[in-house]
C-alpha cells in the first residue's frame, strides 16, 4: 500500500530524490545548529551551522556531475 507521499517521492527523478536528500540534511543541519546555540553551547552551533554550506556546496558537485 503506497500512501499519496510515497507516491509522490517515487515519481521523482533521480536527480531530484538526490536534490531532495540534500536539502533536507541541509535544513536538518540547520535546525540542529539553532538548537544547539539556543541549548547548549553557542560555539558548538556555529560549528554545526558551517555544515549548510557545505552541505550545499557537496549536493551541487554531486548533482552537477550527474548531469554531464
Amino acid at each position: 500500500m503506497t500512501t499519496p507521499r510515497t507516491a509522490a517521492f517515487e515519481d521523482l527523478s533521480s536527480f531530484h530524490r538526490t536534490k531532495l536528500v540534500f536539502m533536507a540534511a541541509a535544513f536538518v543541519s540547520f535546525l540542529l545548529s539553532v538548537s544547539l546555540w539556543f541549548l547548549v553551547d553557542r560555539e558548538l552551533g556555529l560549528f554545526v551551522g558551517l555544515w549548510v554550506p557545505a552541505i550545499h556546496s557537496l549536493g551541487t558537485l554531486v548533482l552537477t556531475g550527474e548531469n554531464s
